[in-house]
């Protein structure tokens, strides 16, 4: 009894307990510049350059090496062979057997990690501060000694064709396929997938043929950042890299020339999704409009609060997680819409990309709306150059793509000094759908009837 009476008094209590104001969020402080420490730089005499970056207080330290040696380079008969050689890269050295590598990495509280990408593979640890030169001297015996074992081909394979077929049994892997096919031709950007067959008659004669012809010290570029001893550190680079053959130089094969508004609607009988694809060409990071271009993709759909995603998530409710990126590679980049669609909306959800993207090239976005965007995009900037591994990437993108020693110091200013005419001056430059290119991947009979004008494209 006495506790019901004790609740009733405290309900009422709370009942006449007088509603806080709801008060207004501080306005968002100006976004800062990114300041890294100065880099030490020195290039090998047979070619390898070499950036230290000072970072962070965590007793650990991140080496990568970074080579010339992705899908780009190669042959038309040869997709996933670069991928094929770095897993075979993981089985040991010439020295040591795989678990021994795997050993000594743990040992140093580090692991070996091989990733292999469109144009160019790496291979890389983060270890203890105090493990650092060793590292360097273990990770350095991987990359030019790697031991590349027959007895382990079939097991390699195997895992890449599990993979494979994972991948081929999604829409959204089927769609990049055709739309990298559509926008880049013959080119090795257009070949996403090999075939099995190819996939299983890869030998081990091929795999060493391709490590000895892509991997070489002209081709590379090794980054550490953390905390280290920087003149331990250069001694253990040059005693274990020294050696290392020079090799040629990087040449990758050339692009051809954008090709015109493609459209293709891949059948997924009875599929309750749509997949799309809408994107086309743009320039690459070493372009004068790169930042510009990739505040526009940021407000356009890049963004969880960008326009594209406002109005077929938020407002429309045709699909989960619509998103826009661009994509880069050296000297070429390209801008892509993708979404995942209730079938029977799936050409209103088009219709409104389209909508999305016709309005931006008419009117300049508001200016409270592009600063949000603005903001956002610089703070992801800084969050990104957060760790080791992350201010290595970020070095390397600027190498690969030649964008000069203040890119990194100087993007925040860069970002944030874009006006809405830039952004409505880059879309009309940039963004222009009769020239963009779609892939959807859906039940035809379906979506066919809501496209009748891509369909004759």
């Amino acid at each position: 009894m006495i506790r019901n009476v004790l609740l009733a008094s405290m309900l009422g209590c709370l009942a006449v307990a007088p509603v806080p104001a709801q008060q207004k969020p501080p306005a968002p402080g100006s976004p800062k510049d990114f300041v890294l420490p100065t880099a030490r730089r020195f290039t090998l005499a047979n070619g390898l350059p070499v950036t230290m970056v000072p970072f962070g207080q965590v007793p650990k330290v991140a080496i990568r090496l970074v080579v010339a040696a992705g899908n780009v380079y190669e042959g038309k008969d040869e997709v996933w062979l670069a991928d094929t050689t770095g897993s075979l890269m993981r089985e040991g050295t010439t020295s040591r057997a795989a678990d021994a590598v795997a050993r000594a990495f743990a040992g140093m509280g580090g692991e070996l990690g091989v990733a292999v990408g469109a144009d160019e593979t790496s291979v890389a640890t983060e270890v203890l501060s105090e493990r650092g030169a060793e590292a360097v001297q273990l990770l350095a015996d991987v990359a030019q000694h790697p031991r590349l074992p027959e007895s382990e081909l079939d097991r390699i394979k195997g895992n890449l064709l599990r993979n494979l077929a994972i991948q081929r049994s999604t829409p959204q892997a089927i769609a990049q396929e055709r739309f990298a096919q559509l926008l880049y031709g013959e080119h090795p950007y257009g070949r996403i997938f090999p075939s099995e067959a190819a996939l299983r008659g890869y030998t081990i004669d091929q795999v060493r043929a391709y490590y000895k012809k892509h991997s070489a010290a002209a081709r590379a570029r090794l980054y550490v950042a953390g905390v280290f001893d920087a003149a331990a550190m250069e001694a253990a680079v040059r005693r274990a890299f020294d050696g290392w053959e020079r090799g040629d130089a990087t040449k990758a094969p050339g692009v051809p020339a954008a090709a015109a508004q493609r459209f293709a609607l891949i059948d997924r009988p009875d599929a309750p999704q749509s997949t799309v694809l809408l994107g086309l060409r743009v320039p690459s990071p070493s372009h004068k409009d790169w930042v510009t271009l990739e505040v526009a993709d940021s407000l356009l759909g890049g963004a969880f609060a960008s326009r594209i995603t406002s109005n077929i998530r938020e407002q429309k409710g045709y699909t989960y997680s619509p998103f826009s990126a661009i994509d880069a590679h050296p000297g070429q980049a390209h801008w892509v819409e993708t979404a995942d669609v209730t079938t029977k909306v799936t050409g209103e959800s088009v219709k409104e990309i389209v909508y999305e993207i016709e309005r931006l090239r008419k009117d300049a976005p508001p200016a409270d709306e592009l600063r949000g965007i603005q903001n956002n995009l610089a703070g992801l900037f800084v969050v990104q150059n957060a760790s080791r591994s992350g201010v290595i990437s970020r070095l390397s993108f600027v190498d690969t793509h030649g964008l000069g020693p203040d890119y990194l110091s100087t993007y925040v200013k860069r970002v944030m000094a874009v006006t809405p005419e830039d952004v409505k001056r880059i879309a009309n430059e940039y963004l222009t759908p009769d020239k963009m290119t779609m892939v959807v991947v859906g039940d035809e009979k379906t979506v066919k009837p809501q496209l009748t004008q891509w369909g004759s494209k």
